[in-house]
Order: C-alpha cells, then sequence, then structure tokens
C-alpha cells in the first residue's frame, strides 16, 4: 500500500497534470465573482444616493416654484394699492402686516423723490438699516428706468444693508412703474428680505430636514435658512431664479447619513453564490462541448476553404522559402495544364516556364526569395502550357506569414490576360479604321466651312467688280482713280480669300496657326469697309468705340478678322425688322486686365429666343433661310483656340451682345498712334 508520504506527491502530479486552460477558468471564475460582489455593493450605494439626489433637485425646484409664486402674488397685491397718499399709507402697512418678507415699501415720484413710505411693523426701528434711508441709490435708480421703459415690475441687485450690533440684512429692491391714463406717474419700490422670502414663501416641511440659501451666480452665499441635521455626506441643488433686472441661485444643500449597506451586501452574496453555482455547472459543461465544437468547426473551415479554392477561376501558388512548390488551386493547374502531383515540390526551372525565357526567370525569383517585396499592382508574365502553347499572365503576390508572425514563403495570384490581349488588339484595329472615318469626315467639314467663307470675298469682289462695270458703261462718270480704287479692293478680297482658305485648312487640320501682334484698331481698319457696304444696304450707322491705349494681341489675324466681320454682318442683318432709327451697331473693345482684351459686337435687334439660344452654337443649325449655320460655330472654335472664350447676352432694351476675350501680346501696351474716334453715319 502506498504510504501517507507519498500522498503530496501524488497530489501535485495531479495538479500539474490538471490542463493550464481549466485552471485559468477557475481563476477567473473566482475573480468574477469578487468583481460581481464589489459591483453590486457599489451599485447599491450608488442608487441611494442618486434617489437622495433626486429628492434634492426636486425640492430645491418645487422652492423655487414657491418663491416665484409669491413674489407674483406681491406684485398683484402693490400694483392694488390706492395713489392717494393717505389711503395708500394705511393699505401699505396692512400689506406690510400681511406679508411679512416685504421689510417697506416707498411711493416716489418721477424723480425719485419720496412722497410715502412704510416700513414692516416686524423690523425694530432702532435696529432697522431702512429708518434713514430715503434717497434712491444707483442700481435702484437704473432698475426703476429699466422699469419705466418696459412699463413692467424690474428687480434690483441685492446689497447688505448692516445695522446695530455687527448685523444686517440682505435686501433686494423690486421697482413697479406707476401709470395713470397712459401717463408715467412715478415708482412703487418695495424692499425684501431674502432670508424672510426664505422664511416665509418656502413651504415648511421643505426647509426641515435641509438648508435653503440665495447665491450669487459664482457661488457668494446671501442668505440661509432651514433646519438641516448634520450626516456623512452632503447633497446639493440648486434652481437659478431669472427675475426681471437680476438673476439669482437658489440653493438646498441636504446632509444624509452614508447609506447603509449591510442588508444590501447579504442579498448580493446570497444572489452572487447561487448565481455562481450555476455559472460553475454551466462552464463545466461548455469546457467538456468546447473541444468537439472547435474540432467539427475546424473540419467545416477546411471543407469550406477547399470549396472557395475549387471554385476560383484565380490561380494561386504557394513557394516557401527556398522556391518550392507547396500548394497550388485546381484553377493554377487546369490554367498550366499540369496536375497538382507534378507540380508539389517542384523548384527551378518550372515545368511552365518557356525554355527562351528561364535564365529570367531564375534571376527575377532569386531577387523574389532575398526578401524584395513585388510591386502591389502586379507583373506581366509569360507561361507555357504542357502542350508548349504560351499564355500571357498577370502575377500578383506578397508574403506568407504564419500563425506566429514569420514569413514562410509567398503567395501568388495568377491571372490569365490572353484573352484580353486578344481584345486589346481588336479595339486597336478598330480605332485605326475610325481614325481613317474621321479624315474623312474632316474633309467634308473642310469643303462645307470653305464654302461658308469665300461666301464674303467672293461677294465683295463681285460687287467691286460689279460697281467697275457700271462705271466704265457712263462715260465721264469714272476717273481712273476710282477704277484704280475698285480694282484694288478687287485684288485684297481675292488675296483674303487665299488667305482664307489656308487658314481655314490650317484650322480643319487642327495645327498650330501663325500668331502675330496685331492692334485692335488695324483689325478693325480691315473689316470695316466690308461693314460698312452690308450697313449701307440696311440703312444701319456703325459706331466703333475709342481705341486708344490698347495693347497688341497676339492671334491668327485672317481668323480673328473673320469673326469680327461675322459677328459685325450677323448685328447688321438682326435689325433688319427694326424701324430705320434704332438700327445702329456698337463695336467696342478694352483692356479687362494685363493679360486679355475684349471685343464687344451689340446690335438693336430683336433679340434671341430661349429656344434659339439653347443651339445658337450648334454646326449646321441657322435662323436664316439661306444660312449654312457653320458662322458662329467658326467664331467660337476660333476664339477658343486662341484661349479665350465667346458669350452672349441680353442688350438692354433690346438686342444682343457678343463678346469675345483675345490673348494680350506682351504686359507693355501698345504705342499707338492717337486716332479719332471713328463714327459711321447712316449710309445714303
Amino acid at each position: 500500500m502506498p504510504s501517507f508520504a507519498s500522498a503530496p506527491r501524488r497530489i501535485w502530479r495531479q495538479l500539474a497534470r490538471w490542463p493550464t486552460r481549466r485552471l485559468a477558468l477557475w481563476l477567473a471564475l473566482l475573480l468574477l465573482v469578487a468583481g460581481l460582489l464589489v459591483t453590486l455593493i457599489w451599485l447599491a450605494g450608488r442608487y441611494e444616493a442618486d434617489q437622495i439626489q433626486v429628492r434634492v433637485d426636486r425640492d430645491v425646484q418645487d422652492a423655487g416654484g414657491d418663491i416665484r409664486a409669491g413674489l407674483t402674488r406681491n406684485i398683484q397685491s402693490l400694483q392694488a394699492l390706492r395713489t392717494n397718499p393717505q389711503q395708500w399709507q394705511a393699505d401699505a402697512e396692512e400689506l406690510l402686516r400681511s406679508r411679512r418678507e416685504l421689510a417697506r415699501l416707498e411711493w416716489r415720484d418721477t424723480s425719485f423723490k419720496l412722497i410715502a413710505k412704510a416700513q414692516s411693523p416686524y423690523l425694530n426701528n432702532a435696529q432697522s438699516p431702512l429708518n434713514s434711508r430715503d434717497a434712491p441709490y444707483g442700481d435702484l435708480q437704473l432698475a426703476c428706468e429699466r422699469a419705466r421703459r418696459q412699463s413692467g415690475p424690474m428687480y434690483a441687485p441685492s446689497h447688505f444693508s448692516p445695522a446695530n450690533i455687527g448685523q444686517g440684512f440682505e435686501l433686494m429692491e423690486l421697482c413697479l412703474p406707476l401709470m395713470q391714463s397712459g401717463q408715467h406717474q412715478g415708482y412703487l419700490v418695495a424692499v425684501y428680505g431674502l432670508q424672510a422670502i426664505l422664511l416665509e414663501i418656502v413651504a415648511k416641511p421643505l426647509l426641515r430636514g435641509q438648508d435653503f440659501s440665495f447665491t450669487e451666480p459664482d457661488g457668494t452665499r446671501l442668505a440661509i435658512q432651514g433646519t438641516a441635521r448634520r450626516g456623512g455626506r452632503m447633497f446639493s441643488g440648486q434652481h437659478i431664479l431669472d427675475l426681471p433686472g437680476n438673476t439669482i441661485v437658489l440653493r438646498a444643500d441636504s446632509w444624509r447619513v452614508t447609506p447603509d449597506l449591510f442588508p444590501n451586501v447579504l442579498t448580493a452574496v446570497v444572489t452572487l453564490m447561487s448565481i455562481a453555482l450555476i455559472g460553475v455547472l454551466i462552464l463545466l459543461g461548455r469546457d467538456i462541448n468546447r473541444r468537439l465544437r472547435a474540432e467539427r468547426e475546424l473540419a467545416d473551415a477546411l471543407a469550406f476553404r477547399k470549396a472557395m479554392e475549387d471554385s476560383l477561376v484565380t490561380g494561386l501558388r504557394a513557394r516557401d522559402m527556398e522556391g518550392h512548390i507547396r500548394y497550388v488551386n485546381p484553377a493554377f493547374c487546369a490554367m498550366t495544364g499540369f496536375s497538382a502531383h507534378e507540380l508539389l515540390g517542384a523548384c527551378a526551372p518550372m515545368p511552365y516556364w518557356p525554355p527562351e525565357l528561364i535564365d529570367e526567370y531564375q534571376q527575377r525569383q532569386a531577387v523574389r526569395l532575398s526578401g524584395h517585396l513585388p510591386p502591389r499592382e502586379g507583373y506581366e508574365s509569360m507561361f507555357m502550357r504542357k502542350d508548349g502553347s504560351r499564355f500571357s499572365v498577370l502575377v500578383f503576390e506578397a508574403p506568407l506569414i504564419d500563425a506566429q508572425g514569420t514569413q514562410s514563403g509567398w503567395m501568388s495570384a495568377i491571372l490569365d490576360i490572353s484573352e484580353q490581349r486578344r481584345m486589346e488588339e481588336l479595339s486597336r484595329a478598330s480605332q485605326e479604321r475610325l481614325q481613317a472615318s474621321a479624315r474623312l469626315a474632316t474633309m467634308g467639314e473642310m469643303a462645307s466651312l470653305l464654302s461658308h467663307e469665300l461666301n464674303q470675298p467672293l461677294a465683295a469682289i463681285s460687287s467691286y467688280a460689279t460697281g467697275t462695270a457700271n462705271m466704265l458703261a457712263q462715260p465721264g462718270s469714272a476717273s481712273v482713280q476710282d477704277v484704280s480704287h475698285a480694282l484694288s479692293r478687287i485684288a485684297s478680297q481675292a488675296e483674303r480669300a487665299g488667305k482664307v482658305i489656308k487658314s481655314v485648312y490650317d484650322f480643319v487640320r487642327r495645327r498650330e496657326s501663325k500668331h502675330e501682334a496685331v492692334t485692335a484698331q488695324s483689325l478693325l481698319d480691315a473689316v470695316m469697309p466690308l461693314v460698312q457696304l452690308q450697313a449701307r444696304k440696311l440703312s444701319v450707322q456703325v459706331q466703333v468705340g475709342p481705341l486708344r491705349g490698347l495693347p497688341t494681341v497676339k492671334i491668327d489675324r485672317v481668323m480673328v478678322e473673320q469673326v469680327l466681320l461675322n459677328l459685325a454682318r450677323n448685328g447688321i442683318q438682326a435689325m433688319e425688322a427694326t424701324s430705320q432709327a434704332q438700327r445702329i451697331l456698337y463695336i467696342r473693345a478694352k483692356a479687362i486686365d494685363t493679360q486679355w482684351l475684349e471685343f464687344s459686337v451689340s446690335d438693336c435687334g430683336q433679340g434671341i429666343t430661349e429656344e434659339t439660344a439653347k443651339q445658337l452654337f450648334t454646326p449646321f443649325f441657322s435662323t436664316k433661310p439661306e444660312g449654312m449655320g457653320l458662322g458662329l460655330s467658326l467664331c467660337r472654335t476660333v476664339v477658343e483656340q486662341h484661349g479665350g472664350s465667346l458669350v452672349f447676352e441680353p442688350n438692354p432694351p433690346q438686342g444682343t451682345v457678343f463678346v469675345f476675350t483675345l490673348p494680350v501680346a506682351s504686359t507693355n501696351m501698345a504705342h499707338e498712334l492717337p486716332v479719332a474716334d471713328l463714327q459711321y453715319g447712316q449710309a445714303s
């Protein structure tokens, strides 16, 4: 039989074999029971203290309500006093006898002069601080002034009034304006004792067992009343009395005995021990079933991971720190054509590496195994299937970290992007075909623009040629100078037509145009003859604003001249339906800052409707029967190519203003010769 000396040794061996986790469970249970006991005791004390605090807060609220009601009742009684001095004296003394909180009543005229007064009979005249006060002090005068302005009662701040034998009273005055037939007749001043208010107005049950006091907002105590019993803990409550003209705080202090915790602790111990016993049984049962549940969850997790890996279309590959393959999923096997048995354990060179890229891939793997992280966006590579065909892949790699936080290898995700590359080639071929179609459409656009822009110079050539022929047909009516001038204009417009063709050609090809520094005056001088021809036909007066001191602009001269001419002609044609006296076209230019020059063309026509404004700059949209709808679209494109903008707005009282901006050639202002403001009168 075993000896008794070996019993402690056996017990120690049994404790050593006891699982550490179960020992920790028992320790946690003991700590939980102790924590619950302490928490319950603390909560019981807090609950009792909260209940006392709630009662104190309710009492101070009730006391505040009593004080407000009492002060309001006193105001009503004061307003009922008669204004006859003899009757007022008797009524005031009667009121002071019935309202002990009132120390004194005063009747003062509009200049604060004392007319009549009455003092409480409950105050000793020899010790009263009010027996010699006839002149009001500053705070009372201010309160009376506010009461008169607001036609209502107003309280003055409280003050201490000393008495004999080192005593005194904390007083507060109420000023009530006296009105008769809408006229101010004086003031009625009521002096309250703050301690008397607490004693007389606050309900007597509230004063038993706690102290009530008036304090300033900063905590200074003014008056106190009550019979509080001292205890182990004080509970306080505050209530703000926001009186007209004065704010005072009502405070209640209640001393209570520290809550007795013995019954609560006894109940808590019994309850917690019962809960602890039930908890021990539950924990033991859970400890037995936890291992079985963990095994089932692990089996389910493995099955779930296997199903998830089998459903992936992304290839997964895991390698250890020496580069050997330790895991591949079915998608990777299907991608390369090799089985998992053929791939597991393989090392460089891998069977899916193309033979011509083995050296490059070995160098890349050596860099990876040395610890260098791959790019997060992945890298492209070329793999080889078992049948020898190549396909493009996108590889994402990340460190493989085990449960202890140590890197045990690399995990790779491989995407087959061969189909994506094929679609990119198809898209590239489609893009080339679209570009060819766009070039054909550009040729049609260039033809449309040329036909529209050549109408103006050709029309000018035709007009000058017809005029010359008419002058030659009438002997003696044409001089050599007139014919020479007309021929020079025809040559100028023919040259302009050539420049238009070249500029529109460059514009359609989207090549950089030739920009040069041009003054605003030279731009207008170039287009004004053609504008005048159109203006004479419709009896339109053209007015040009001052052009002195304007900076030069760096532009394609021919295209910007065409913009000015198109806008001017549109403005002239817009006034065809207006009366002859209102047909005025304004052309102005101004520098809006050091970098931009602004041109504006204003007409007095019928304006632009809301429907027309929505598609005004749309190509091939026109409101004219013979228009092609390319003028304004071309103008806006030309201005935007120069970096500016073309907008329009109403021109009150009627008409439209087109405004466009052009870049200044340099920061220096252009030194132009002084020119007079041009005034183009109405043509005959």
